[in-house]
């Protein structure tokens, strides 16, 4: 019996020196494993350079031996592996501990493998819990120590550990942690870097900084247990008061670099190469966007934001309000019904047939299809003009001109603009009901901004591999929606929305152009706007789609973006567009005979089927889909009661549209930029609406004051 228990022991051994062998054969060598490929990182930088956030495994420069400071070569030994210089690769000691324990808490494996066994797992096996996986370990880490030297192989080990944070390597993880190189590490540090070893994503300081100092001071323990030189000399308190570097932020950033990273799938092919990729992002504007998102967005609601530049630059973008709690980027993966934003492809498909913003209108009952849209004043105001209808997001009108052209073809101008979301043909779509992307409204601005020349939202700049430049983006201008002419008229219904329209609370200052957006029962305010070059879109709502009290397009979302653009564009020269606002002669001689009403508030006039929703005047459920206001009635019903008649005249209007008259000296100049063969309707008298600023029955679009 004990001859058979021999010889299978030569046996065992003879198998076990042959797989060592076998396994030391097949290792590669030295400069091999200093030059193996870690893993893809990604650094993703800011228009400015800036480094934004870093992805993948990190990994600094690799330390040679005599670099490495002696108090980290010490801690890491002292926490993982004190027999290290002793032992042969495994530790039968710690082999026969965890042994003991596996037994003694019926679990599969346990106990300490040594630094040569962490390194052979980390290097050449996976982290799976087996027995298996535990022989296969022990006999790499008995082939690494035959073809290593000890000091050869703490110096891998140490430069390939993963350390947490993204962090592998101490050089890597000393200056993530540290903000320096690993060559300058002090003995607290190191204490701090070797604890982490152990369950670095736990310990790590960017999960839990004040685990991560207690692990250390547990390491420097040891360190004095062992007698380990110098350790003596460093209390407690030292190892508390590292200064750890501060973490970058991963608030709103993040919503960009989700949105921009994977498009790297379909713009390069380099999957092994540390990248550095350098985007469109300007962190001035990004901070100026999340105050905006901040400041204005709701109590219970959302808020998104997208800022394109001439280009298509995406130079800022705010998904949600906070990043940390909600990974949804509002601004490119939800859809929402635009209400009358949506106004800007009808008026575009009816100016590309022949309509000219003086054009004259009525605005009347209309009934299509069984569906009759109704306006904010819940009346109608006769003979008026396209700019006017538009500034004042008249729904008769809208419907009217979708009708006359098509609604089939404001559908394909919807698409031809950028909205990849399926765009329904009834009738009421005129008014908002398919649901859109915040950025591709945003991009079918931009573009009218463009001068009719389509913008296509790009993130990435250029991206470079070994100091290589693998991919650097080409901006197409060579696409063409509309006529310049299409859109420089489309520009002036933009422009007079803002300055004398729904949209004032969008005013900066210079010229803006832009559209306001409410959707039924104030479930979505948007507003889209551009000038100086930069074109924004907000919007705001609750992910459930709840409604949200006062909420609508030219308050909340107009003053959000007010108070982004005017620091977006604060350091750009002011840019007139080619097209100045000018009222028809015909509304510069008023009389008393017309009545506008109140500027629509963009609010739809039907249910999310389609359908039209119709409310009696007194209806306690609110304000009907389409109405700015609640409006006041005369006795038993009726229509509203106008308010005095103010005269709309040309102080007012030069004041609304921003016009220096000093330079004209006469009414006639400050009429210069009217259009040869506008029409000139007889004259009427055409009150501008009632001031409206104080609030009633919910939050109003403010009104300049005559």
């Amino acid at each position: 019996m004990v001859g058979i228990c021999l010889t299978l022991a030569v046996l065992a051994c003879a198998a076990l020196a042959i797989a060592v062998y076998t396994a030391r054969a097949s290792l590669p060598s030295f400069d091999q494993l200093k030059s193996s490929p870690n893993g893809q990182m990604i650094r993703v930088h800011a228009a400015d350079g800036t480094v934004i956030v870093s992805l993948g495994p990190s990994y600094g420069e690799w330390i040679p031996y005599d670099r490495i400071p002696e108090g980290m070569r010490d801690a890491i030994v002292a926490v993982e592996d004190r027999r290290f210089r002793s032992h042969v690769g495994v530790d039968p000691i710690g082999i026969a501990r965890g042994l003991r324990v596996s037994f003694e808490r019926d679990r599969r494996v346990a106990g300490v493998s040594t630094i040569t066994q962490q390194l052979a797992r980390m290097v050449f096996l996976t982290s799976n819990r087996s027995y298996a996986r535990k022989l296969r370990e022990g006999i790499v880490a008995l082939a690494l120590e035959r073809k290593f030297t000890k000091d050869q192989i703490l110096e891998i080990y140490l430069n390939k550990a993963y350390f947490g944070g993204g962090a592998y390597g101490i050089d890597a993880a000393s200056r993530k942690f540290f903000g320096h190189p690993a060559a300058n590490l002090s003995l607290p540090e190191s204490a701090i870097i070797a604890g982490l070893v152990k369950a670095p994503s736990n310990y790590s300081p960017t999960a839990d900084a004040d685990a991560a100092v207690d692990r250390g001071r547990v390491v420097l323990r040891l360190m004095k247990q062992q007698g380990v030189p110098g350790a003596a000399a460093v209390a407690e308190s030292d190892v508390q008061a590292v200064k750890l570097a501060t973490e970058p932020g991963r608030n709103s950033v993040r919503y960009f670099t989700d949105w921009a990273l994977p498009q790297l799938e379909t713009l390069i092919d380099e999957t092994v190469e540390p990248l550095e990729v350098w985007t469109t992002l300007d962190l001035g504007m990004q901070r100026a966007a999340d105050e905006a998102i901040a400041a204005n967005t709701p109590a219970g609601a959302q808020g998104a934001l997208v800022a394109l530049d001439r280009g298509g630059e995406v130079r800022a973008m705010v998904g949600g309000k906070d990043y940390i709690t909600s990974i949804y980027n509002r601004a490119t993966q939800a859809t929402r019904q635009p209400g009358s934003a949506f106004k800007l492809f009808v008026y575009l498909a009816a100016l590309e047939a022949g309509h000219k913003p003086d054009d004259a209108v009525v605005d009347e009952a209309v009934t299509i299809d069984g569906w009759s849209p109704r306006n904010s004043s819940r009346r109608f105001s006769g003979q008026i003009d396209l700019r006017t209808a538009f500034a004042y997001s008249i729904n008769t009108i809208a419907a009217k001109l979708g009708q006359e052209v098509g609604f089939g073809t404001v559908a394909d101008m919807a698409k031809r603009f950028g909205i990849t979301t399926p765009v329904n043909t009834h009738p009421s779509m005129v008014l908002g009901t398919s649901d859109v992307r915040l950025i591709d409204m945003t991009r079918a601005f931009a573009s009218v901004g463009q001068k009719g020349v389509l913008v296509t939202p790009y993130a990435i700049t250029r991206v470079t591999a070994n100091g290589q430049v693998i991919y650097s983006h080409q901006v197409d201008t060579s696409r063409v929606l509309v006529a310049p002419y299409v859109a420089a008229e489309m520009t002036d219904l933009l422009q007079t929305a803002v300055n004398t329209g729904t949209a004032r609370a969008a005013q900066i200052g210079r010229p803006v152009a832009g559209k306001t957006g409410t959707t039924s029962s104030n479930k979505d305010g948007w507003f889209l706007g551009f000038s100086s070059g930069i074109t924004t879109g907000v919007w705001m709502g609750r992910d459930d789609a709840r409604t949200i009290p006062g909420l609508q397009g030219g308050t909340a979302p107009a003053r959000a973006f007010a108070g982004f653009m005017k620091k977006a564009v604060a350091d750009r020269p002011i840019e007139n567009f080619d097209t100045q606002v000018t009222l028809p002669e015909w509304q510069l001689e008023p009389d008393d005979e017309a009545y506008l009403g109140e500027p629509d508030n963009d609010e739809m006039l039907v249910d999310p089927d389609g359908n039209p929703i119709v409310r009696a005047p007194d209806d306690p459920g609110g304000v009907d889909p389409g109405v700015d206001a609640p409006q006041a009635f005369p006795p038993g019903g009726g229509e509203a009661l106008a308010p005095p008649p103010q005269r709309l005249d040309q102080d007012f209007i030069d004041r609304a549209i921003g016009r220096d008259r000093s330079r004209d000296g006469s009414r006639d100049g400050g009429r210069d930029g009217a259009r040869d063969g506008s029409r000139q309707p007889p004259a009427r008298d055409i009150p501008r609406p009632v001031d409206r600023d104080r609030p009633r029955g919910g939050d109003q679009e403010s009104r300049p004051n005559p």
